[in-house]
């Protein structure tokens, strides 16, 4: 394929790795083109407080369009990929018609992974989107008036059983904040049932949950869930999930709401590539992140396969960003012609929220935990959202949620016929 006067660099997905590649490029004589499936960043540590119903889609996510809007060497395409031919030097898209590039950025994130059972997907939906957030905001408010509506005690218990599968930050933060909604701000809402007896399951397949952390903070998160009143199981293997029960082992759990939050799989764009990958379907990258045999092709994010100092670096937005922001360097480095610099991964620290005034956070030799952890783990997020706007909304909703433990994004859209959205991985 020709090659222009001006280097094409193609992106693949506008979330932190993509779009933070495409932004330390701004002033590079280059022409870039950022797809995506959807049109929008999306600020997917904050996605589970969408779920829960503490913040709306706005919040959290901004136009990629709007962002970038006064990046005049960016056009911003709201496209499929279909997968990449790197003989060609080209994309080919969903519609059929192909997209040449001189470098390639691969940061095309992740999808739910269902170990082998993907038919539990449309009982127990995962969160990557804001399409999964909706669709899990309605099944948990929806159970609640279901319950309310039901006279058999047994199907009413059913309703008000929530089993969270996966005890990674996700399936902590949904079980944690579910069980907030349910004991305090769906309080003396209804007249037939208590929701404070609903019973919220996290189960974890491992010996401890949030097993990124040190030992002695992962006992301190399962027991501020407990205090929150999540029932914890840990070793404990989902052997089946119907429309009204999850199986661990023998044991059958009546229940019409599961979560899941149990693993991850790359996007299968990689598969395309031609090259190695892990078993989650990762690329495994050279040093400066490129695609082994294809010097002009990067690969970031949730898709890249890392490792530093004999360590896996882990699947979160700071290291996405630095991902992005390297990649950024290295095409400007070839484009100058010289080397590209290895990739060097700073670990600023692990954090995860459990509830309200209840946080872990891993800082290298510091380690926190309760409320003072909590304060760390808002002001962090708060600083790294997308725009002045979106920051000060979430503050104010916080604080009111903070205050009242009312959530005001609890309306119910949709209806009872719409199935579960087809699982695909975000460009």
């Amino acid at each position: 394929m020709e090659k222009s006067a001006v280097p094409r660099i193609v992106i693949v997905g506008g979330g932190f790795a993509g779009l933070w590649a495409t932004r330390a490029l701004a002033s590079s004589p280059v022409q870039i083109t950022l797809v995506d499936r959807s049109n929008h960043h999306l600020f997917q540590p904050l996605l589970y407080q969408v779920a829960t119903a503490g913040l709306s889609a706005p919040d959290i996510a901004a136009p990629l369009r709007h962002i970038l809007r006064s990046q005049r060497n960016v056009t911003v395409l709201m496209q499929d990929v279909a997968a990449v031919e790197p003989a060609t030097k080209a994309l080919r898209m969903a519609d059929g018609s192909a997209l040449p590039f001189d470098y390639l950025l691969l940061a095309s994130g992740a999808r739910h992974a269902y170990f082998g059972h993907d038919e539990w997907a449309s009982q127990a939906p995962g969160l990557k989107t804001l399409d999964d957030a909706f669709l899990i905001r309605r099944k948990l408010l929806v159970a609640f008036e279901r319950a309310e509506l039901e006279t058999d005690p047994a199907r009413r218990r059913a309703w008000l059983n929530f089993v969270v599968v996966g005890g990674g930050p996700t399936g902590v933060e949904l079980a944690g904040t579910l069980a907030e909604i349910a004991r305090h701000t769906l309080k003396k809402e209804f007249r037939r049932i208590d929701s404070g007896e609903a019973r919220v399951m996290l189960i974890e397949a491992g010996p401890r949950v949030l097993s990124s952390f040190p030992e002695a903070l992962s006992e301190k998160a399962r027991a501020q869930l407990q205090r929150l009143g999540v029932e914890v199981r840990t070793g404990a293997a989902v052997a089946a999930i119907d429309d009204e029960n999850v199986r661990l082992g023998e044991e059958s759990i009546p229940t019409r709401t599961v979560l899941w939050a149990a693993g991850v799989a790359a996007s299968p764009l990689g598969k395309s590539l031609g090259v190695p990958l892990d078993r989650a379907g990762r690329v495994y990258v050279e040093g400066d992140l490129s695609v082994p045999g294809h010097p002009q092709i990067f690969v970031a994010g949730d898709l890249a396969a890392v490792s530093r100092d004999g360590k896996a670096v882990p699947g979160v937005a700071p290291a996405a960003k630095q991902m992005g922001a390297h990649v950024a360097r290295s095409i400007r480095a070839r484009l100058a012609g010289k080397p590209a610099p290895l990739f060097r991964y700073r670990d600023y620290g692990n954090l995860a929220t459990i509830g309200r005034m209840a946080a872990i956070a891993d800082l290298g030799r510091l380690h926190l935990s309760g409320i003072f952890a909590w304060w760390f783990w808002l002001v962090a997020h708060v600083f790294f959202l997308i725009g002045f706007r979106n920051r000060i909304i979430v503050l104010v909703n916080w604080a009111w949620s903070y205050w009242t433990y009312q959530r005001h994004a609890r309306i119910v859209l949709g209806s009872d016929a719409q199935n579960h959205p087809t699982e695909r991985s975000r460009n």
